[in-house]
Order: structure tokens, then C-alpha cells, then sequence
């Protein structure tokens, strides 16, 4: 009867091939399968890209929508109180609407903060005008929405959302 006698080195080179075979095999398999997953939940590289762009958008509205930089940008040297409050809002409304397209690429929370957003700037400058003669100077309107922008900074969605949209934003890197 013979023995037959198989030595480790014998079995450790094609074992160690055969398991770097099956290791690299699962890593292909991993990379293939993790872009099909990509793919069918649509995070391909252009519809990042186009998230992103969104959220940047996003972020400049509510930057423009913050009451020191609405009034900053918006002439009111002899114009009313009235006239002032109209060109605000138009101004808020103009600027969402021109940003209404970008719902499609941010959740819809996150939409319907933006939406909240330039309603309630809507409502402080009609509530704050409310308080002022409608034909009085319209520095007057813009000093008062400034105060109350510095008196309640809680109150003022802006800061909020762009927190909200940052974290969202990362959520995609």
C-alpha cells in the first residue's frame, strides 16, 4: 500500500489562486451589480449633475429671498411705502417662479420649504407694510424689514432652508 503524501506547498499556490480567482470575481461582480442599482435609480453622473445645479438654484433663491438682501437689491428712492411692498413681492414671486422647474430634482419636503419660504416673506412684508401710511417713504418700509429681520431672526425662513438644502445636497456626494 502506498501513502500518498500531499505537502502544504503543494496545495497553497493553487488554493491562493484560486481563492484570489473568486475574490476578484465577487469584486467585478460587486462594481457590476452596484452600477446597475445606480442605474435603475437613475444616479448616473448628468443626473447628479443636474440635482446639484438644482440645489444651487435652490440656495440663490433663498439667499435673494432673505429680507436684507431682497431690500439691498431693490431700488426705493422716491417710490412709496406701497409701491415698494408690490416690487417686493413681485420680485419673490418672479424669482420662484423662475425656479419652479427645479422641483423635479429636490424632495418634495424640501420644494414645499421653498414654497413656505417666499410665503411668508409674502406675508411679513404685507403684514409690516400693513403698519406704515401706504404713500410714506419707502425707506421707511425697508428699515422695518430689516429690524424685524434683526429683532426675530427665527422668523425668517431663509437660514433654515438653506441649512435644509445643504444637508439634502450632501445626501447626493
Amino acid at each position: 500500500m502506498t501513502l500518498l503524501l500531499i505537502t502544504y506547498q503543494d496545495v497553497a499556490v493553487p488554493v491562493t489562486i484560486l481563492l484570489l480567482g473568486a475574490i476578484t470575481w465577487l469584486l467585478f461582480e460587486f462594481h457590476a451589480m452596484k452600477a446597475l442599482f445606480k442605474e435603475r435609480l437613475g444616479l448616473n453622473n448628468e443626473t447628479i449633475k443636474l440635482r446639484l445645479q438644482a440645489y444651487e438654484r435652490l440656495t440663490l433663491f433663498a439667499e435673494r429671498a432673505a429680507f436684507k438682501n431682497l431690500v439691498s437689491r431693490t431700488p426705493y428712492s422716491d417710490i412709496s411705502i406701497l409701491e415698494l411692498q408690490l416690487t417686493l413681492i413681485q420680485t419673490l414671486r418672479s424669482e420662484y417662479e423662475y425656479n419652479t422647474s427645479q422641483q423635479i430634482y429636490v424632495s418634495a419636503e424640501m420644494w414645499k420649504a421653498i414654497g413656505n419660504l417666499k410665503d411668508q416673506n409674502v406675508y411679513i412684508i404685507n403684514q409690516v407694510a400693513a403698519t406704515l401710511p401706504s404713500q410714506g417713504p419707502a425707506i421707511d418700509l425697508s428699515k422695518r424689514l430689516l429690524e424685524y429681520a434683526s429683532i426675530n431672526p427665527q422668523a425668517e425662513l431663509s437660514s433654515l432652508v438653506l441649512d435644509a438644502l445643504q444637508i439634502e445636497a450632501k445626501k447626493i456626494l
